[in-house]
């Protein structure tokens, strides 16, 4: 509910507050007093888009406050919660600055705001009737929100939400499931032929280093064989062991002659023949230790180059190498698992949709039941308001499927029998087309209703009993909701709660429009000088007390 506005330095208006109240109340006045002023105001605190000349001439800045009650679970909270804007409590504080240079600025509960948020707010707080409003009743996008708060459509709304959820869900894993599978068939052949390259030579981790080493000790036994042999050579028969035993051979010869001269000598040459054939036998044995297979040589140094061959073409360390094979297996596996599972999710999907789709036709059998006891509700509305000749018409017709259903709803009317319905915005005349709203907003109106509404001289071009009838369906709406009107009908004005006159005043050299809040015998001049005009007589006085005992 907006319980107080107050305008600053704005167009005609120096200072104004006004604290508007429960129920209906009537703002009332002389043609040009301003009385638009007031809704371009509260327009313009909202976010909505309207005339840029509000700064009062001379000011170097206005400013327009709007203070709303905010129930618990009210949508604007979601709202502030949202942009990460305070919560206010029990209240919400909205206020516009404009400045000299055009600049303007918002406030949400004095934090700084964009004029997105504030529409998004104001959304949820006011809902504007007019004869030139594009909002409210008129935006053929609030068509089906409306129709589905008619219909009491929020458990069949929910279960379409979450089966379009599951819906989403389901599609998203198929793509994405497709989506692998068609990345692994574009490099199936290449998996293939990796997989049985690795297969082939079956590389272990620390196998590289284990052959390195291997090919290091082997080359290494061929030198070091080399060189025993060659020392073998010269110890043996061929070498050292021959000469010794030559030179043993022939001393033994000339010792007889010598008469034991010789003993010493013969006995330590037999002593290193000995020990020379015991390191000959010994260098043997290691010449026949190191004995190295070429053809091992040969195998281990192809396996290792092997090894480290695939690990440069693979990118990865040769002890990846098993790691990395296994990756790629897995990988050649998932086009046999993928075209399984992509089979799965696509089932899932399928299911999901025909969940969805079904949902969807509960739904929509909902909205049509419900279009057409509220076609018949508006038709009962519209004769006391001098449109019994009109029609209007709830269409519904196939949407793209969505969260919020497949229904496209859209509000028709026809002005003349005969005439094909068209939209509501473009098909009624201005005077008619408020009637259409007011009997339309009188039909959907709810208990605890959250909106503010506001009716800008929507009785325009009618009198006698058809603003009695206006006037009696403003004061229905207003026992379910805070209702504002606008209005040049006494009729009207007569069922007003709580009664203001909009007035224009010289002061200071300047014109300045008032607001002035109306007690029961100022109610009574003011409504008597709606019937009567610029000279209210005393007939016009008993005729306004007697439309307000009438209330």
């Amino acid at each position: 509910m907006l319980r107080q506005l107050e305008i600053r330095d704005m167009v005609l208006i120096d200072r104004l507050d006004l604290a508007f109240r429960p129920g209906l109340n009537v703002l009332t006045g002389e043609t040009g007093a301003g009385k638009s002023i007031l809704l371009d105001c509260l327009g313009f605190v909202l976010g909505w888009r309207g005339r840029g000349d509000l700064l009062r001439p001379g000011a170097s800045e206005g400013e327009v406050t709007a203070v709303f009650d905010l129930p618990p679970g009210h949508p604007a909270r979601a709202i502030l919660a949202e942009a990460g804007l305070p919560d206010g409590g029990d209240e919400l504080i909205l206020r516009r600055t404009a400045g000299a240079e055009g600049r303007r600025t918002a406030y949400v509960n004095d934090r700084r705001a964009g004029v997105e948020t504030l529409r998004a707010l104001a959304d949820t707080l006011v809902e504007l009737h007019g004869q030139h409003d594009d909002r409210g009743l008129l935006d053929p996008r609030g068509h089906r929100r409306l129709l589905d708060a008619f219909a009491g459509a929020e458990a069949a709304l929910a279960e379409v939400r979450a089966a379009w959820a599951a819906r989403r869900a389901a599609e998203t894993a198929r793509e994405a499931a497709a989506a692998r599978l068609a990345a692994a068939r574009a490099e199936e052949d290449w998996l293939r032929h990796a997989v049985a390259e690795f297969d082939r030579l079956a590389p272990e981790p620390g196998e590289e280093a284990r052959l390195d080493s291997l090919r290091r000790r082997m080359q290494g036994a061929v030198r070091v064989r080399e060189d025993l042999a060659r020392a073998a050579s010269l110890l043996g028969p061929e070498g050292a062991e021959g000469a010794l035993i030559e030179a043993l051979r022939r001393l033994e010869a000339a010792a007889p002659r010598l008469e034991g001269a010789l003993d010493p000598v013969l006995a330590a040459l037999g002593r290193v023949l000995a020990e020379l054939a015991e390191a000959d036998r010994d260098l043997r044995a290691a010449v026949s230790a190191l004995e190295t297979d070429p053809a091992a040589l040969e195998a281990a140094e192809e396996r290792l180059f092997a090894i480290r061959a695939l690990a440069r073409k693979h990118g990865v360390l040769p002890d990846d190498l098993a790691g990395h094979a296994a990756e790629l297996r897995a990988r050649a596996e998932t086009l046999e698992a993928g075209e399984a599972e992509a089979l799965r999710l696509e089932s899932e999907a399928r299911a999901a949709a025909a969940a969805h789709a079904a949902a969807c036709d509960r739904l929509s059998a909902l909205r049509r039941r419900a279009a057409a006891g509220l076609d018949a509700a508006v038709a009962a509305e519209l004769p006391a308001l001098k449109l019994e000749r009109a029609t209007f018409r709830t269409d519904i017709a196939p949407a793209e499927p969505g969260p919020e259903g497949a229904d496209a709803v859209a509000f028709t009317v026809a002005t003349n029998p005969g005439a094909v319905p068209g939209p509501i915005d473009r098909i009624a005349s201005g005077g008619e087309l408020a009637r259409f709203l007011l009997a339309l907003r009188v039909c959907l109106a709810r208990e605890g209703q959250a909106l503010t509404l506001i009716f800008d001289e929507i009785d325009r071009g009618v009198g006698g009993a058809t603003a009695d009838a206006v006037g009696r369906r403003l004061a229905r709406l207003a026992s379910l909701a805070q209702v504002i009107v606008v209005t040049h009908s006494p009729q009207v004005a007569a069922r007003g709660a709580h009664h203001w006159r909009v007035e224009k005043r010289e002061a200071g050299g300047r014109t300045v429009s008032g607001v002035l809040p109306l007690g029961p015998g100022e109610r009574v001049d003011e409504i008597a000088r709606m019937l009567a005009g610029e000279r209210v007589t005393e007939a016009a006085r008993r005729a306004a007390e007697a439309l307000i005992a009438d209330v």
